[in-house]
């Protein structure tokens, strides 16, 4: 596949899906076919992250809003930059702050939380493609024990659960971009190129409404 042909058709890409599912995996392994600037949420800068994972109820609101002036700054960086970038590659939409806000936070919380984020969106530039992992919470689950972090030992299997259901239904009704849904549970970037070239080439033919991609062995 000509990369340069899909950079001039999708300047900006999105990368989307729960903990685990393999989104920074495959936004780093794009960007590095396509040359392109990566994009990264940086959840290990956030100080308030692993008080979360220990104690939810406590640690929600000041992890939220830590991302929510986090990804502020990357989209102000974005737009200074956009007249000098070909194309940009992230792990990440700014409504994913929303999404796991309605997760994480009760009601006053929430409130709070919506008039923060009221008086300091600025308008994020819409992907060309959003391209959104899926897999059941057992692989997530497993992906997360896999690799060691830490701090994430206390995800709970209901946490996942309650944030797998907010995706599914976020992106039931998106439709401010193409959208790519990849079955990510049978599918292996790292070892196996045949899903890789095959992700490439639906890349390269979704330019409009909603399409859904499973990896087979050729």
């Amino acid at each position: 596949m000509d990369a340069d042909q899909t950079l001039n058709k999708k300047s900006f890409i999105a990368v989307e899906g729960p903990i685990g599912v393999g989104k920074t995996t495959l936004a780093k392994k794009l960007a590095q076919t396509f040359q392109a600037e990566l994009i990264l949420e940086g959840a290990e800068e956030n100080p308030f992250l692993e008080k979360f994972y220990q104690d939810p109820k406590a640690g929600a609101l000041p992890a939220q809003l830590f991302f929510l002036f986090q990804r502020i700054r990357q989209l102000k960086e974005l737009i200074q930059t956009d007249m000098f970038i070909e194309c940009r590659m992230a792990d990440f939409l700014m409504d994913k702050d929303r999404l796991f806000a309605r997760v994480t936070l009760d009601n006053d919380e929430l409130n709070l939380y919506e008039q923060v984020y009221q008086n300091l969106t600025i308008d994020a530039p819409t992907p060309d493609l959003v391209i959104y992992l899926q897999a059941p919470v057992e692989v997530l689950l497993k992906r997360i024990r896999k690799r060691g972090v830490k701090m994430e030992y206390s995800i709970t299997e209901e946490y996942l659960t309650k944030l797998s259901n907010a995706y599914t239904d976020y992106f039931h009704y998106y439709d401010s971009s193409p959208l790519l849904i990849v079955n990510a549970s049978g599918m292996d970037l790292v070892n196996n190129d045949q899903h890789y070239q095959q992700l490439l080439e639906r890349i390269e033919t979704t330019t409009s409404g909603r399409h859904y991609f499973n990896p087979t062995v050729i």
